[in-house]
């Protein structure tokens, strides 16, 4: 990242005087996923998909009930993994908060698909900072989106009542996409900006192959990281509360079940003290 991004907004001046200090130890890595069973998770579906069914009254699975197993253990490619097969839409997210923190996973794309996205890039999704309810207008809890979607993957998306700051363009087609040294632009749903911006570069391998996938959070700033590439960064986290704009620089993990089965393993999380100067420099 370029220096002119690093100076494009106040709250990265933190962060340029944590670069300059001298290098800490990382903190212990902790794995999130035991490869045997959901200790530490809780899982959330919406209603099943029926296409064109009259029934709008069907009340959501809910919390802890999936009855087709939409969520697994499996093996595959000789390790364990957490296996999503996006027959029904929702989530599994952790128990805990996160805050100040380096998480990493490793994904890859299955072959299934289910209605209404059979003909649609494959779709999940790394939420962050995950607050508040499940069951939202958007279904998942409010949170800022990593997205995993085959092509996307590193795009934004904000979820609910969120905000964020991210230096990007419009490219010919009007979207904006993530640019270092460009103005800063803040993205929030129901404004003409919008709550999305796409990523920048696109550095994710083939379909069914295995993907690096990494996120940094430190103070309100977020790096979205794709095999060892950074494509957005996020600044100024923040949501709305009772009408208010404040903070929003912890919470819970979840993963989206989106349409396609898509599989999880190695995922891990450690404590951060500043971020990587390395990757600031991208």
């Amino acid at each position: 990242m370029k220096l002119l991004f690093l100076t494009a907004c106040a709250s990265l001046l933190v962060c340029i005087s944590a670069v300059a200090q001298p290098s800490q130890k990382p903190g212990n890595w902790q794995s999130l996923f035991n490869g045997k069973n959901f200790s530490g998770w809780e899982t959330y579906l919406d209603k099943p998909y029926v296409k064109d069914s009259p029934d709008r009254k069907t009340p959501p699975l809910g919390l802890n009930n999936d009855p087709n197993h939409v969520f697994s253990v499996v093996t595959i490619d000789g390790k364990p993994a957490l296996r999503i097969s996006g027959e029904t839409f929702g989530g599994i997210n952790t128990l805990a908060e996160f805050e100040n923190y380096h998480l990493r996973l490793e994904f890859k794309w299955g072959t299934q698909k289910w209605p209404p996205k059979l003909d649609r890039p494959r779709d999940s999704g790394l939420l962050y900072h995950s607050v508040g309810p499940h069951g939202t207008p958007m279904l998942w809890m409010e949170s800022f989106e990593l997205q995993v979607q085959e092509g996307d993957c590193g795009d934004y998306w904000g979820v609910m009542n969120v905000l964020a700051d991210i230096t990007a363009r419009k490219n010919e087609k009007g979207a904006y996409v993530y640019q270092p040294g460009a103005e800063l632009v803040t993205f929030q749903d129901k404004t003409p900006v919008g709550r999305s911006c796409l990523k920048n570069p696109d550095s994710e391998k083939p379909s069914g192959q295995w993907n690096v996938l990494e996120l940094y959070c430190f103070g309100d700033t977020c790096l979205h990281v794709m095999n060892g590439k950074v494509n957005l960064v996020l600044t100024h986290t923040r949501h709305l509360v009772n009408g208010q704009t404040v903070p929003l620089t912890k919470g819970k993990i979840q993963l989206q079940s989106e349409g396609a089965e898509v599989f999880y393993r190695n995922i891990q999380v450690q404590s951060i003290s500043l971020l990587p100067p390395e990757l600031l420099q991208q």
